[in-house]
């Protein structure tokens, strides 16, 4: 027993402490307040305009904090049910892919997938000032990479808490799929309601691309017939 839990850890360790340090600068967002993490938040406007200096060959530290915000917002959240609902799918399917993949590759899909639901939703929203925060485009990236191993291997039946029984691989996949649907049409249909549509298509689509091109043969994963 206690080398199984020690075994758990090592493998979800890294996964659990992604989730403690997103709660941790959750509460430090309540406590300090916007002024503590404003600058951390991603700006479509503000990004676009810095790409723009640095082409004209503008090289301020300015230029590069707007960058580095479309990584840190990722760890940044609007409420507690906002960080609470992200986080419970963050484990779901993070857990899966440190299980499948080790969780330096869990890592990885995080942090590419963050960056690269941030840039998508800039790219949509070149002129908008309203700010983005959220873990949800590298969730996206973790579903994506997920339904991308699903199609690619023959992958166990995955069983991670709180499911209370083990769910075929395909219908978990399906689950993403559904999820990102609704935000194609949403952003097809011009439908705002303060949701990143952009960032949430932009993480699946970066995790899905990853899963197919780059992450190698999944553990316990055998080959499709």
């Amino acid at each position: 027993m206690m080398i199984g839990a020690r075994r758990l850890f090592r493998m979800q360790g890294p996964l659990l402490g992604l989730i403690g340090l997103m709660f941790v600068i959750y509460f430090g967002q309540a406590i300090f307040g916007p002024g503590w993490y404003q600058n951390l938040m991603a700006v479509p406007g503000e990004v676009v305009a810095s790409w723009d200096a640095l082409r004209t060959g503008s090289f301020s530290p300015v230029i590069w904090r707007e960058f580095g915000t479309l990584l840190s917002c990722a760890f940044l959240h609007g409420s507690i049910e906002h960080v609470t609902f992200n986080i419970l799918y963050f484990w779901i399917f993070g857990a899966l892919l440190a299980e499948l993949l080790g969780w330096r590759w869990m890592l990885v899909i995080f942090f590419v997938t963050a960056i690269g639901a941030s840039a998508t939703h800039v790219v949509l929203n070149r002129e908008e000032f309203i700010p983005m925060l959220g873990a949800s485009g590298a969730l996206m990236g973790f579903e994506g990479a997920y339904l991308g191993l699903a199609v690619r291997w023959s992958l166990p039946d995955p069983h991670v808490w709180p499911m209370s029984r083990s769910i075929p691989p395909g219908q978990l996949a399906l689950l993403a799929v559904i999820g990102v649907i609704f935000d194609y049409t949403a952003i097809l249909g011009g439908v705002d309601a303060g949701i990143a549509y952009g960032a949430h298509v932009g993480g699946f689509t970066t995790g899905l691309l990853m899963a197919a091109l780059v992450v190698p043969k999944p553990r316990m994963a055998g080959l499709r017939r």
